[in-house]
Order: C-alpha cells, then sequence, then structure tokens
C-alpha cells in the first residue's frame, strides 16, 4: 500500500488547507486545485489528500478534480519530484494521456503498486510503455506476469517478456501456463519492440474480435461428432477455427488462458500438447467448459491429468463421472475416481461396453469390497 501523503511535509499554506478544521467553503475551492500561493506540486498533493477528506462533499469534489486536471496543472506538476501518492493518483487519473504517463513510470519515487496497477489495466500503448524498462521487469517478475495475462497487452510484446524470464530462469506462477508459454519459444526468433504492431500482433486482435462476436453464455460445443465417432467444426466456428489455424504456437498459448468458451474448445483438440495443456490451465475455464471437455473422447491424456489434479473440478460429479468414462484418462486417476462415484453408475461402469475392460474390472472389484 502507498504511504500517505505527510501532511507536516507540505508548505504551511497547504498544512491549512488540509486542516480538519479549515473553513468547509476553503476546502472546497482547494479540492478543486484552486490553491492561491502553492507550486502546482503542492497543490496536487492537497488534491489528493482531500480526495480522502472526511468531509464527504469535499472528498467528492477532490475525486472530480483528479478525473479531469487542468493541463497547466499537471505540467507544472510534472517538472517536481513527486509524492508517490501523487504519482499514483496522476496516473491513475491519466490512463489515455501517454506523455504523462511516460514522465510518471521514470519519477525516482514512483511506487511498485502504481507500475502493477497500469501493467494490469493498461490500453496497449500503456503496456508497450511499462514492457520497455527490462531492469524493472527482471526484478518484479510479477509485472511480467500481469502484462501477460492482460487481453490489451500485444502478443510480441508477450513473446518478448516470456522470453526475458524464460531466458533468466524465472517460474512465473502468475501465469498458469508459463511452462507452456516459454516453450513455445524455444528456436523462435523474438521480434524486437516497435511502434507499430506487427502481423501476428494483427492477428492476435483479429481472432479476439471475432471470438467477441462468438461467444455466448450457453455451453456449446464447437464441434459436431458423426455416428462414426469422428468431429468437424460446426459452420459457425470455421472462420474462428481458420485465424487460429494460422497462429503461431506462443500465439494459441496465451489465446488458450485468455480467450473466450469457443477458443478453448477449438484448442483443447490441437495436436500440439502445449496448446492443449494451456487450455487445460486456463485461468478462464467454467465448470461447463470442463464438462464438455472431459467427455470427449478425442482430447489428450494429458489435458485429462491436468483436470483431474484440479480439487475445484472434482467437486462436481458430472466431471468425476466423465473422467471415470473416458478411455484416455489414467486409469490410476480414473480408478481412484469410481469410490466417488454412486453405486447405480459403477455397476453400469462393470457391464458397460463403452468403458475399458480395466475400468470394468475396477468397478466391479470396487463392489465386491463393498458387499464384504
Amino acid at each position: 500500500m502507498i504511504a500517505p501523503i505527510d501532511i507536516g511535509s507540505l508548505p504551511g499554506p497547504a498544512q491549512k488547507l488540509l486542516d480538519p478544521n479549515a473553513p468547509p467553503k476553503l476546502q472546497e475551492l482547494a479540492a478543486r486545485g484552486v490553491a492561491p500561493g502553492l507550486k502546482p506540486a503542492d497543490t496536487l498533493a492537497v488534491v489528493v489528500s482531500l480526495a480522502k477528506s472526511e468531509r464527504a462533499e469535499v472528498a467528492a469534489t477532490a475525486r472530480t478534480t483528479l478525473a479531469a486536471l487542468p493541463p497547466p496543472l499537471v505540467a507544472g506538476a510534472l517538472a517536481s519530484d513527486l509524492h508517490p501518492a501523487v504519482i499514483d493518483a496522476l496516473a491513475r487519473a491519466s490512463a489515455d494521456k501517454l506523455d504523462v504517463l511516460e514522465k510518471l513510470v521514470t519519477m525516482p519515487r514512483v511506487d511498485l503498486e502504481t507500475i502493477e496497477h497500469l501493467a494490469r489495466t493498461g490500453t496497449e500503448t500503456v503496456t508497450e510503455l511499462v514492457a520497455t524498462n527490462e531492469a524493472r521487469l527482471l526484478a518484479h517478475p510479477r509485472l511480467i506476469e500481469l502484462l501477460y495475462m492482460n487481453r490489451a497487452t500485444r502478443m510480441s510484446t508477450a513473446d518478448r517478456i516470456v522470453d526475458l524470464a524464460r531466458r533468466n530462469g524465472l517460474e512465473l506462477s502468475g501465469i498458469p501456463a508459463f511452462r507452456e508459454a516459454a516453450a513455445a519459444l524455444e528456436g523462435e526468433l523474438i521480434p524486437e519492440a516497435s511502434d507499430e504492431p506487427t502481423p501476428d500482433d494483427v492477428l492476435f486482435a483479429e481472432t479476439a474480435a471475432l471470438a467477441d462476436t462468438l461467444a455466448s453464455p450457453a455451453p456449446e460445443d464447437t464441434h459436431e461428432a458423426s455416428d462414426e465417432g469422428t468431429e468437424a467444426v460446426k459452420p459457425k466456428f470455421k472462420p474462428l477455427y481458420k485465424l487460429i489455424a494460422d497462429m503461431s504456437i506462443s500465439q494459441k498459448v496465451r489465446r488458450a488462458q485468455l480467450g473466450s468458451k469457443e477458443e478453448r474448445l477449438l484448442l483443447v483438440r490441437d495436436r500440439n500438447r502445449l496448446v492443449a495443456s494451456a487450455v487445460a490451465r486456463s485461468p478462464m475455464l467454467q465448470e461447463d467448459d470442463v464438462n464438455l471437455i472431459t467427455k470427449n473422447r478425442n482430447v489428450s491424456e494429458e489435458v485429462l491429468r491436468i483436470l483431474g489434479s484440479n480439487a475445484e473440478w472434482l467437486k462436481s460429479y458430472t466431471i468425476k463421472r466423465n473422467l471415470v468414462e473416458n478411455p484416455k484418462t489414467p486409469l490410476t486417476m480414473s480408478t481412484r475416481l469410481i469410490p466417488l462415484l454412486r453405486d447405480a453408475d459403477v455397476r453400469q461402469l462393470a457391464k458397460s461396453k463403452n468403458v475399458t475392460a480395466a475400468i470394468q474390472e475396477a468397478a466391479r472389484r470396487h463392489l465386491d469390497r463393498k458387499k464384504q
């Protein structure tokens, strides 16, 4: 948490304005940024402090002022060594002002919390600004995690900072599929930072935009199965499927973590194990997604292993049953789950032709043990 401004460090006139016993009308004027005799930096410090005033009207006025600060006041303040709390307030109020942010992020007293906020919520241009300071990224790897998981960050930038972490031996738990993302870059040519987006950046953004138009809250699979058990992409998802097919492995890995439900259901079938595994580790997965994935007999053993090792998903009875019935699920996992199923389902497994002989036998042994 950023330390509050020490009122005692401010000039006398500022201290008088911030005195709890100061006249309300005087504080109202100060909250609007009207503080004759104060330098811009001190005026801003007063406004930032008043935004937390116990006087509700004064605090509301100060917050309104911070949301639309007069450019001359900002320009004058930027020439000073600002307090971390003032830098933070300015940064949050200047999300669309790159010229202001460029100066704020290089200030000696900028707090890490401010940089993390920009990495987490910043637009494409803001995340580019944060990502340029590699020394800071290495000193504070959490910034790499926040940038990667921010959908606004360019794909080329995400590749560059993951490669930076990989080359420096960092393990980033804040990126759920970090190992897959790092492995996808081995042997790849990483583009240098540039003012303009790369073709990969454009493809990544176009895919995200198309996926958003197809997003639906209903649990619908992207494929339809034939009577023979083969799968085909449904017509309405084919344009998205084609865009994804043109992506690099690292792009697919990131979309697997940040993309829509429809993208995940397409990517979980990818032949590349890094991509499919990234889907299974996605923080965006919902129970409906996992139900569809664990029911599918075309997904890889590794995907089912990852999902079956997640205690959150095993709270669902349907998912447990799906895993036991899926022949791709590792046998040790399936047999461990059988005792957690209802007796009626276990009896059905013992004679079902849709499961492996090993599962039938494990089900029979479980029933026999219960009879004893």
